[in-house]
């Protein structure tokens, strides 16, 4: 059961600051979009989606030189700095009258947000060190990702019958407080000896390095490529499907984000059972091609609904499907970066993982949105083709390499694996000992 982790007060503490400071993201992203819209208007698209962009390049840009300042500092110290600078932001933004303004802000608080994850993740394997406890981390981490989708938006509608949306920021501020404060009371494990001190030029690199030398990362990086296809489809264009296309309202665009936001969580709860029998690498193989598969199908879906009007209900199973395949890449990939670095470039690591993954939708957005806005079928394709240019290349790197027989030797009977285009589902049974 994954809430067994729970049990673990140094870990249910770290969980609890997370899932708070969720609910307070999850706010955010409402008011920030209502903010626009008070701000420019019928133009709120082009300034979210302006955000949007510099969020990603905060993200890629910013992660990795902030992760080589702080590597250095105590974890404790870094994560409350960064929650202290997103509550500021997040008063701040009440006051915001213009556009550049809002950029700025987000620019800011996204900075402190890719401070805070990959610092925050790599704390993780060192509460968590077995790891079937890590794997029923990994799970929860998404589960309560999942849970924010679905339900932050439900609770930004009901405040909002109550309360101007300026007042949600407070929300957000109060989340980010909580998430501050329950760090502030955690203990958290010392730092291990970490060896000669590095320069800034030196550790700067360290992440990325790891990355280029080890083969389960150089998949791992395949794999986001598949992943950011498959979610940039889902965050952009959603909107236009929903009310464009089939012509439904508002409640139809939460319906289809939350069919996706489901099929994810669905899977999240059986992550562990799965790696635990078939390992992480054929769990990422088969959600790369479950995303393949969405993609393809929303080709379909959206040929007959521009030609049509019909499909809506297939289009809802697509988007549940393209969920369910995110989640069975990204939930399990947080075990490939554990066994890849250790406590010396842990945070580094994390931190050109966060890098790296966001940097694959600096080509999937602007693909599904500018040519989207062009055509949804040419932007569906255009998708599924990077996607699928991603998968093979992963799947064969992955035999190529022999990850899956590297990560099974620890099994204790021969296995009888069979590659076929039914997702290379795996048909064995046998006795599993722990990889560590």
């Amino acid at each position: 059961m994954i809430l067994r982790v729970l049990r673990n007060s140094t870990y249910a503490k770290l969980f609890s600051a997370q899932v708070i400071a969720l609910v307070g993201t999850g706010l955010l992203t409402v008011a920030l979009g209502l903010l626009a819209f008070d701000i420019a208007g019928d133009a709120a698209g082009a300034v979210l989606g302006t955000a949007l962009t510099i969020k990603m390049l905060a993200y890629v840009g910013v992660a990795p030189v902030i992760a080589a300042v702080v590597d250095r500092m105590p974890k404790k110290v870094v994560l409350v700095a960064a929650d202290v600078l997103r509550l500021g932001v997040a008063l701040i933004l009440p006051f915001v009258t213009e556009a550049w303004q809002i950029y700025v802000l987000v620019f800011v608080l996204q900075s402190a947000s890719a401070t805070f994850t990959p610092a925050f993740q790599s704390l993780i394997p060192s509460v968590l060190p077995e790891p079937t406890d890590y794997a029923r981390a990994l799970s929860l981490s998404r589960l309560a990702y999942d849970l924010e989708a679905l339900l932050s938006p439900v609770i930004a509608a009901l405040l909002l019958t109550v309360m101007s949306f300026n007042n949600l920021f407070v929300g957000t501020a109060i989340g980010f407080a909580g998430s501050s404060v329950l760090v502030l009371l955690t203990a958290l494990p010392a730092r291990s000896d970490v060896g000669p001190g590095m320069s800034f030029w030196q550790r700067l690199p360290l992440g990325a390095k790891v990355f280029a030398r080890t083969p389960t990362l150089r998949f791992l990086m395949l794999t986001n490529v598949v992943v950011a296809a498959g979610t940039a489809i889902v965050l952009v264009n959603t909107v236009v499907y929903a009310r464009g296309i089939f012509r439904l309202d508002d409640a139809a665009l939460a319906l289809a984000l939350g069919c996706y936001g489901v099929g994810s969580l669905v899977v999240a709860l059986s992550i562990p059972w799965l790696v635990e029998k078939i390992g992480v690498i054929r769990t990422m193989i088969i959600g790369a091609v479950v995303i393949v598969v969405g993609l393809g199908a929303a080709v379909i879906v959206t040929g007959v609904a521009t030609s049509a009007g019909a499909g809506w209900a297939v289009l809802l199973g697509v988007w549940a499907l393209l969920g369910t395949g995110t989640s069975l890449v990204n939930t399990p990939s947080s075990r490939l970066l554990a066994d890849a670095s250790t406590s010396v470039d842990r945070n580094l690591v994390y931190t050109a993982q966060f890098a790296l993954s966001h940097a694959c939708f600096l080509i999937t957005y602007p693909i599904a949105g500018w040519l989207g806005a062009v055509s949804l079928t040419g932007a569906a394709i255009a998708l599924t083709a990077i996607a699928t240019l991603a998968a093979l290349p992963a799947i064969i790197f992955a035999r190529s390499h022999q990850l899956i027989e590297i990560e099974l030797d620890t099994r204790v009977c021969p296995i009888n694996g069979v590659w076929g285009a039914a997702a290379f589902i795996s048909r064995w049974s046998c006795r599993t000992v722990r990889r560590r």
